[in-house]
């Protein structure tokens, strides 16, 4: 016979505990004082009291303590706590479904929380099923079961109304939420708010947090990288402060996604080395192994990240477990093979993509979001040269991200799906491609992102060498069996220390020394917030000009739309620096872009006239602006 069902009032320790728990969220207070509580109820032989403690000591989310030493100390006490209540007590039940949760979640399956849960129904125990409904739910955060959690999370917002403990209905809001990020479901927004609006939740310091790194998240979508790194480092010490166990992973997981679209991972390989075999993490969470894989590759490691590969691939990545990170880890072999251009592991991705190309990529709880499914589906087909289904991919993954309202994510997939076009080169790619591109560098450099090589992963791995060299008064230029042969003038020389140095940025600057001395010159801006703003508005009709006319089949006037969004695109280009931020107007970095900028042009405007072929193979791989760089293949 089951006893009767609800918590009744406690005194002393255990009421502490089960207010910090169930109310104030306070994870590592709870901890403490069920652990108290615990000894207390040992020493009086109190089995209910006993129960009740080691329950806690288990916390919100299953798998709360990661280390061996801790986990095994918990189960110890809750089995000691199972062999003094009655086996047919709703609080054996209660520990029996604990335990078998935990088991569950290391071992990757869900076949004894299953059990539990259908137990607890039968049972009819609004508290035994509130806390069977979570911690189901925490072991089916996998992308194979959206609609199983999504059932599981508004029962326990039914529930939760019946248990008299707030934490139990705040989970509930917290898991829909999360299951509707997760899905890419247009209703996430909304049951955010939802969840923000409870009260329970603003008391609750676990969900608060959990609240606030959602919003890094959607910080991160809407471009603002810089306050979402902010937002991001305070969020991560609330959670410390909190005692949530995933502080320091989420953290992480959002400032590799911030790097990742400023085109800055390298900068992170200590910080991965750091965390990558930390037990604070997860035992199903592999995507540090990933991002290391990907960090190293960024960083011009490539030993070390074919070696974090191997170590994730083993003998099959299908046996890697399911769970909330497991597309973000994907996501990451995926670029990582696009760095080191590993077609066979590409591969092998992109057919365990597959099945969930409707989904975004997102880290554990929803807390970090790196796009469309179908973006890495398009850059695995990139690796592997199929040029044709990367463009049909790439595309999806524009429409996707876009409706997700993740622009730093759009304009990556832009830039990517300009690269397949390119690669692919059927009538009228080329065009498309190279519209693409000119608009993914403008929208990068208002989100203040630096976009990857535009050439394809499989074109750069064996690039020809470029060649110029002075004989006398003139200069002899080389590149893949053709040759040119130019009088001197000032833009062979930068082109030649370029074609020295493939791959190195140099500043104009520096080029333009000998030539131009510094002067000092003014800091005006070349166009101030209100031109920005009218240039930026502008640009938006022009979009709606140019689809509608598209739409219409009037040429005449989209080419209009297209010259005048052409124009003003190169006009913010050169107004602009990273962020967005205002360009100095004629000082010494801006006199030295332009007069570089002008002269390597002339030159490459020389060897054209030389040898159109290899003037316009030059032309493709020399970058100019405020830094210059030759990118051979390019």
């Amino acid at each position: 016979m089951l006893r009767a069902r609800g918590v009744p009032a406690l005194a002393g320790p255990l009421a502490a505990a089960e207010r910090a728990l169930h109310v104030d969220g306070a994870l590592a207070r709870a901890r403490l004082a069920f652990a108290e509580a615990f000894a207390v109820a040992e020493d009086r032989g109190d089995g209910e009291a006993l129960a009740r403690a080691a329950l806690g000591m288990g916390g919100l989310w299953v798998h709360e303590r990661r280390s061996a030493v801790d986990a095994a100390t918990v189960e110890s006490c809750q089995r000691r706590a199972l062999d003094a209540v009655d086996c047919d007590s709703v609080l054996a039940l209660r520990l029996r479904i604990r335990l078998g949760a935990e088991s569950d979640y290391r071992e990757g399956r869900v076949r004894e929380v299953l059990r539990g849960l259908h137990q607890a129904r039968r049972a009819d125990d609004p508290t035994a099923l509130a806390e069977a409904l979570s911690l189901a739910h925490h072991c089916v955060l996998g992308p194979e079961h959206p609609r199983l959690r999504l059932a599981l999370a508004e029962e326990l917002i039914r529930v939760g109304a019946r248990t008299g403990r707030p934490s139990d209905t705040v989970m509930g809001l917290l898991w829909r939420t999360v299951d509707l990020f997760l899905a890419g479901d247009r209703r996430a927004e909304r049951a955010l708010a939802d969840l923000v609006g409870h009260p329970a939740t603003v008391a609750n310091a676990a969900a608060s947090y959990a609240v606030d790194s959602l919003r890094v998240m959607l910080t991160i979508r809407s471009g603002r990288l810089a306050e979402a790194e902010a937002l991001a480092e305070s969020t991560a010490r609330a959670g410390a402060a909190a005692g949530d166990t995933d502080w320091m992973g989420w953290y992480c997981a959002q400032l590799l996604t911030i790097r990742w679209f400023q085109g800055r991972l390298a900068e992170l390989t200590d910080t991965v080395a750091g965390i990558v075999d930390s037990p604070t993490l997860s035992v199903v969470d592999h995507s540090f192994v990933a991002a290391q894989a990907a960090v190293c590759a960024a960083a011009g490691q490539p030993r070390q990240a074919r070696g974090a590969l191997a170590r994730l691939t083993g003998r099959d990545l299908a046996e890697l477990p399911s769970s909330s990170s497991w597309l973000a880890a994907m996501t990451a072999v995926v670029e990582a093979c696009a760095m080191l251009d590993d077609a066979a592991t590409a591969a092998r991705v992109r057919d365990l993509l597959a099945p969930h190309a409707e989904l975004p990529v997102m880290a554990s709880l929803a807390v970090s979001c790196l796009g469309s499914v179908q973006h890495p589906l398009g850059v695995a087909s990139l690796v592997c040269g199929d040029h044709d289904r990367a463009v049909d991919h790439l595309q999806a993954a524009v429409e996707h991200n876009s409706a997700l309202g993740h622009w730093p994510a759009l304009t990556l997939s832009r830039h990517r799906l300009a690269q397949a076009l390119l690669a692919r080169h059927l009538p009228g790619d080329a065009r498309a491609g190279t519209r693409l591109l000119a608009e993914a560098a403008a929208e990068a450099a208002e989100w203040g992102m630096r976009l990857p090589d535009a050439t394809t992963p499989r074109a750069r791995s064996t690039p020809p060498a470029a060649v110029c060299c002075r004989r006398g008064r003139r200069w002899r230029v080389e590149l893949a069996g053709r040759s040119a042969v130019i009088e001197d003038m000032v833009g062979l020389h930068h082109l030649a220390r370029l074609l020295a140095n493939p791959d190195v940025d140099i500043p104009a600057l520096d080029l333009a020394a000998p030539q131009h001395p510094p002067t000092g010159g003014s800091r005006q801006p070349v166009l101030d917030e209100e031109a920005k703003a009218r240039y930026r508005s502008r640009l938006a009709s022009l979009a709606e000009e140019l689809g509608e006319a598209t739409r219409r089949g009037d040429r005449q006037r989209a080419q209009a739309a297209r010259t005048e969004s052409d124009w003003i695109t190169r006009e913010l280009r050169a107004a602009t620096g990273p962020g967005g931020r205002s360009r100095p107007f004629a000082d010494d970095a801006e006199r030295a872009r332009v007069a570089v900028g002008k002269a390597i042009r002339r030159a490459l405007d020389r060897i054209g006239q030389a040898d159109a072929v290899l003037g316009e193979q030059l032309r493709a791989g020399v970058q100019t602006g405020t830094t210059c760089c030759y990118r051979p293949g390019g």
